[in-house]
């Protein structure tokens, strides 16, 4: 085993005098086993990725470290490439830097969109979670569809022909930490819209097969079509017709997935579209997982990076067929959303988490994630969020969104924030990554132990 000596720990009596690192920077450990790759384990009630010299590792994480970072809303300018083009020189400059500096800050991983180049353009290796394989999302864009109809009997071949050309190049790179499956599909009301998924499938005539199965699982859970039409404000006169007439407009609408109805054709009909979420769920998760284990089967199954904690039916699907449920969780603190996942037993990963500040020179006027008067309430906001999401046992990596600030003008959806680590013109925040490295060099300890030792 490849090990370096880490850093020394004083002040805490459950801690080692020194830290011994594996190249890839987990933890000497006598109780897990080297594969070669990147896997998961559960040691002492605790989750762990293992790395492929059986160290215990936290996935440390940055999102979308890449030279071609955000384009100008509208056009083909991209100032933060512009920039490092005048600073560098060119893009394998730019990598050995980037690279180098988020070793320096102890950062680990390239999370989501990342370039995978990077993981061996600097003096430490970099694990990868760079890539998303877009299942769901490429099939609907390849049918020119809104929605991906996943009971499509053509969407398993997609799935698997999908899987293929995006993994199976690395099917055999021993830094691949694995692959995120989609990027925050809708799985019922959010920011997007407040249309169930069950009612919007059952209205659009684009998703035939999805469109059969809700109509023949609603014609199972009620007795009789009087039933139905009671709950649903219907009048049809055959179950015939729920398959082929488009549904009126639906009879209730609830503003979030947590809000609880409180009259029984309400619940009804939300126990319908959570139902009907959990059957969809399993279809695209079971699908796609497989697709993905055949093209990369050293590779593990990173999940669909969800937006919001959806459906319960939902969170137990994923955790019966993705190796690591993936959350994208921009609220001050991660502890209900934590708590939510980790009821399928499985390890997590916040895949996206930020805060903003008001200082940088950005408008911050669109994007998710807390707002903060200046740069040190950031470096604090990462602090107590990462601090408390070490603290959970099935959390085993965080990813910082993202490496470079945002187009003053707003990218390409008209987001403007500041959430890099670097400015758009490659200039570091220094409180923020001091911050980072200081966190990042405990953070095992932290997780392994649920208390912040003294360095």
């Amino acid at each position: 085993m490849r090990v370096n000596a880490g850093p020394r720990y004083r002040g805490d009596k459950t801690s080692m005098s020194d830290i011994l690192r594996t190249r890839w920077g987990g933890l000497v450990t006598a109780g897990a086993a080297a594969t070669g790759f990147f896997r998961v384990e559960q040691i002492d009630g605790v989750w762990w990725f293992i790395d492929p010299d059986g160290g215990l590792f936290l996935s440390k994480g940055v999102v979308s470290v890449q030279f071609d970072h955000d384009n100008i809303q509208g056009t083909d300018r991209r100032p933060y490439r512009e920039a490092c083009l005048r600073k560098y020189g060119s893009r394998e400059r730019w990598r050995a830097v980037a690279a180098s500096r988020l070793a320096s800050w102890g950062f680990n991983s390239l999370g989501a969109w990342s370039e995978p180049e990077l993981v061996r353009a600097g003096s430490t290796p970099l694990a990868s979670a760079a890539g998303v394989v877009y299942v769901a999302t490429a099939y609907a864009e390849d049918r020119g569809w809104p929605r991906c109809d996943v009971f499509d009997p053509a969407f398993e071949r997609f799935a698997y022909q999908r899987a293929n050309e995006v993994c199976a190049p690395q099917r055999d790179d021993p830094s691949v930490l694995g692959w995120f499956i989609d990027n925050e599909l809708q799985w019922g009301p959010d920011w997007r819209g407040d249309e169930e998924l069950l009612a919007g499938v059952l209205r659009d005539a684009a998703a035939p097969f999805s469109r059969a199965v809700a109509a023949g699982l609603l014609r199972d859970r009620y007795n009789d079509l009087a039933g139905f039409n009671s709950v649903w404000r219907t009048s049809l006169t055959s179950w015939d017709e729920l398959g082929n007439a488009s549904i009126a407009p639906p009879p209730f609408r609830r503003p979030s997935l947590a809000s609880l109805p409180a009259d029984h054709d309400s619940a009804c009909y939300f126990a319908d579209c959570d139902a009907f979420a959990g059957l969809l769920a399993e279809r695209y998760l079971a699908v796609s997982a497989a697709a993905i284990r055949a093209a990369a089967p050293h590779h593990l199954v990173l999940g669909c990076r969800f937006a919001y904690v959806p459906q319960p039916q939902v969170i137990a699907v994923a955790g019966r067929f993705c190796d690591v449920i993936s959350l994208n969780c921009y609220d001050p603190l991660p502890d209900i959303a934590l708590t939510a996942y980790a009821a399928t037993g499985r390890p997590c990963l916040i895949g996206e988490f930020s805060f903003r500040g008001d200082d940088a020179g950005l408008a911050n006027s669109h994007g998710a994630g807390p707002r903060v008067p200046t740069q040190r309430d950031r470096a604090d906001g990462f602090v107590r969020y990462t601090e408390a999401a070490l603290r959970h046992p099935n959390l085993i990596g965080t990813h910082w969104f993202v490496h470079a600030d945002q187009p003053a003008e707003g990218r390409w959806d008209g987001e403007d924030s500041n959430y890099g680590v670097v400015t758009i013109a490659d200039e570091v925040y220094p409180e923020l990554t001091k911050a980072m490295t200081s966190l990042n060099a405990r953070a095992e300890h932290i997780h392994r132990a649920k208390s912040p030792p003294t360095v």
